[in-house]
């Protein structure tokens, strides 16, 4: 399986950047996993509704650049569809399955994603109501990937 990660901005912090990098030497016998940053758009602290969507256009642009035409879209939004370690892995087993290999998580800036990026999503996950800083969610969707993959061969992995 070839999973893309497809999100906003640098990461600048070191321990996150330490955390996905074993995240994704661990995940290395089960699937290519890469991540593609594309740049944030800048913008200032204070931005009118009209303002806010047009920086999430651009940012949406150069998302959809870089997602793959034939990947199976999975946009990580508050608004999502919530699921247990165990339903994220039977989704990727059951999109395995069924022929698709190419799977695109899409992580979007401060300001979340484009209504054309939700658009072409073939569904929506949230990890909680929660806000969190999409930096962050780096770690926390390779981290569940991996869980995922150790669920789905029934390797023992922390509960």
């Amino acid at each position: 399986m070839n999973i893309s990660i497809v999100t906003v901005g640098k990461l600048k912090e070191k321990y996150l950047k330490q955390g996905i990098s074993e995240f994704l030497k661990r995940l290395g016998p089960y699937a290519k996993v890469e991540i593609i940053e594309v740049s944030d758009e800048k913008a200032p602290e204070e931005l009118s509704s009209t303002e806010m969507i047009q920086v999430k256009n651009k940012e949406g642009e150069r998302i959809l650049a870089k997602i793959n035409p034939d990947a199976h879209v999975i946009a990580l939004a508050i608004e999502g569809k919530m699921r247990t370690s165990e339903e994220l892995a039977d989704n990727l087993d059951k999109l395995a399955t069924y022929g698709k290999s190419k799977i695109a998580f899409v992580i979007g800036g401060s300001l979340g994603l484009s209504d054309d990026v939700m658009k072409r999503a073939n569904e929506t996950l949230s990890f909680s109501k929660m806000t969190f800083p999409h930096q962050m969610m780096r770690l926390i969707l390779v981290e569940q990937v991996y869980r995922a993959f150790r669920i789905n061969r029934g390797e023992p992995y922390h509960k």
